[in-house]
């Protein structure tokens, strides 16, 4: 804006500070994350193995197993693999 005139800028201009504005506080959000999960990363890891850990991610994995199979029903070998896999990723077993 020239001389408090509206409409100064080229159109290309308009909306840039706000685009910036949203970058600039979504990678403020992921370096905040970054440094959180550095300060805290033994703690993450032992919450992510622990007994509780397991229990939410069997029954997780459980309901996304049985959808798999009533959405691909000749794949469930292939399914309680990928399923397992992914368990032994998460939790304590």
């Amino acid at each position: 804006m020239q001389n408090g005139v509206a409409g100064d800028r080229p159109a290309s201009d308009e909306g840039e500070g706000t685009r910036m504005g949203i970058e600039d506080t979504f990678n403020d959000a992921v370096n905040k994350g970054k440094e959180f999960f550095d300060q805290n990363k033994e703690k993450i890891e032992e919450a992510l193995k622990s007994e509780q850990a397991e229990d939410i991610s069997d029954k997780v994995l459980d309901g996304a197993a049985d959808l798999a199979k009533k959405v691909a029903p000749g794949s469930a070998e292939q399914i309680d693999g990928v399923r397992d896999n992914v368990d032994k990723a998460v939790g304590n077993e």
